[in-house]
Order: C-alpha cells, then sequence, then structure tokens
C-alpha cells in the first residue's frame, strides 16, 4: 500500500531528496548474516543498491570476515578493486592477540580503516580485548568504525587520540555522544539514527557537522531514511555536501570522485 501526505498523494520521498548525492557511505556491509532473514549481500548487490540510491562509493566491511572467518573474509575484500569500494578490515574481538596481529597486517596493505562487530561476536566494551584493539588502532592510525551502544562505546577509546566513528548513535542516546564527543575531537557519528526532528541540527550546532557522517547500513538497512532526514535537515547546504561524503572521505583519506 502506497503511503499518502496529508493532501491524499502518494507520499515521494525522491521529491524531497531532491538533488542530493552521497559521495561515500560510511557504513555499508558486504555479505549477511546468518541468523537472521535479509538479503544475501552479495558484491554486486549491494553496489546497485547504493547506485540506485545515488550513493556514489561505501566504505565497506565484510561480514565473512566478522562472522566466519577474519583473514579470508578481509582478503576477499581486499582483492576486489572498484573505485566505489573503500575496503575496511574487521578483527575477531574475541581473540585480541590475533586482532592487533590483523590490524598490523591490514595498515601494511594500506586499509585506512578498521570496523569492530561488538554485538555480533558478543563483546562488551569493559572487555580488555576492546581497550586492546583500540589502542593498536590508535598508534597504527586507524580510523576505527565501531557499532555497539555508544553511551558505552566510547570509553575504551577516550583518552587515545583516536580517530572513532560510532555507526550505532540513536537519537535517544544523542546527548551522551555529545558530551563524550565535546573532550574528543577524533570522535564522529553515523547519521544512520539520528532521526528525530532536530537531531542532525542540535549534533551541528554543539560540535560542528564535520562530525556528521552519512551512513546507511546498506543492504540490511533501508539507505533512503537517513538520506531523505539528511535532505530535509535545517543544515546548510554545504554543511549537507559535507556530511554527504565529504567529512568521510576526508577522515578516510579518499579524495573526491
Amino acid at each position: 500500500m502506497a503511503i499518502e501526505d496529508r493532501t491524499g498523494m502518494p507520499f515521494d520521498a525522491w521529491r524531497l531528496v531532491g538533488e542530493l548525492e552521497v559521495a561515500l557511505d560510511v557504513d555499508v556491509l558486504f555479505g549477511a548474516y546468518p541468523d537472521r532473514d535479509g538479503p544475501p549481500g552479495t558484491p554486486d548487490s549491494v553496489l546497485g543498491l547504493l547506485d540506485g540510491h545515488r550513493i556514489r562509493a561505501g566504505a565497506v566491511a565484510s561480514l565473512r570476515a566478522a562472522l566466519f572467518d577474519v583473514r579470508s573474509g578481509n582478503d576477499e575484500l581486499l582483492a576486489r578493486e572498484a573505485p566505489e569500494v573503500v575496503p575496511v578490515g574487521a578483527v575477531d574481538l574475541r581473540d585480541p592477540i590475533g586482532a592487533a596481529r590483523e590490524l598490523d597486517r591490514l595498515a601494511s596493505e594500506g586499509v585506512r580503516a578498521v570496523r569492530l562487530f561488538p554485538d555480533e561476536q558478543g563483546v562488551e566494551a569493559g572487555f580488555p580485548s576492546v581497550r586492546h584493539v583500540a589502542r593498536r588502532a590508535a598508534r597504527l592510525g586507524l580510523v576505527v568504525l565501531t557499532g555497539g551502544d555508544v553511551r558505552r562505546f566510547w570509553q575504551p577509546f577516550a583518552g587515545l587520540g583516536a580517530r572513532v566513528v560510532f555507526l550505532d548513535t540513536h537519537f535517544y542516546h544523542l546527548g551522551d555522544f555529545l558530551v563524550a564527543a565535546a573532550d574528543e575531537p577524533g570522535f564522529h557519528t553515523s547519521t544512520r539514527l539520528l532521526n528525530s526532528p532536530d537531531a542532525l541540527e542540535l549534533a551541528a550546532a554543539e560540535l560542528g557537522a564535520d562530525r556528521l557522517l552519512y551512513g546507511s547500513r546498506t543492504p540490511h538497512y533501508e539507505p533512503l531514511v537517513p538520506l531523505l532526514r539528511l535532505a530535509t535537515s535545517g543544515l546548510k547546504p554545504e554543511e549537507i555536501a559535507a556530511v554527504a561524503g565529504g567529512n568521510a572521505t576526508g577522515l578516510l583519506g579518499r579524495s573526491q570522485p
């Protein structure tokens, strides 16, 4: 059933999105979750979905690496040479010694970012492994993209000078992110769950729009939702462009397409 607006006409989200394009989506996955319904997440289907939403490139991590085999999953991703893919390594937080070694290897391969999957791996913010990986990533100059509740997962990265993107910041928890990030200039957040009427505007006013990065979690979330919220926000045009990829390209060391 089509959604109608107040006039009774079908709701046209793309009319509201207008000409907005995303230069780099910071939250993209190849692969599927074996324990839940969802798309297969094949590379071609994911890239097609991004293209259909005018998302020109994605910072992509491998669910195979996160859930099954770190080394082969990361190598499979790194072997895929495509201008629309910015490879993001993954590690297993349940194996902190192996995770640190994999960070060293990824950094030597020229990878600029690593993604942590604490919820999927059953790891809590207070586990020593998280702090261990956080320290090694910061020392290597890697950007960390991390899931998990920002109210807890900010702590292992505090005081390290780390560059971190919190991928699961919910608008209910935005206040906690803002006060934590005020003391940590390297803390950033994805906009995926910042869908309240004023979340983006509040974050930009408190910290600056340069701390916000568009993320969609394609193909396991609907990319149009954060796209629509950004397009209809009260941010200035230059701030919207920064959130829609400019900030991510700078953070990940990627040239604008």
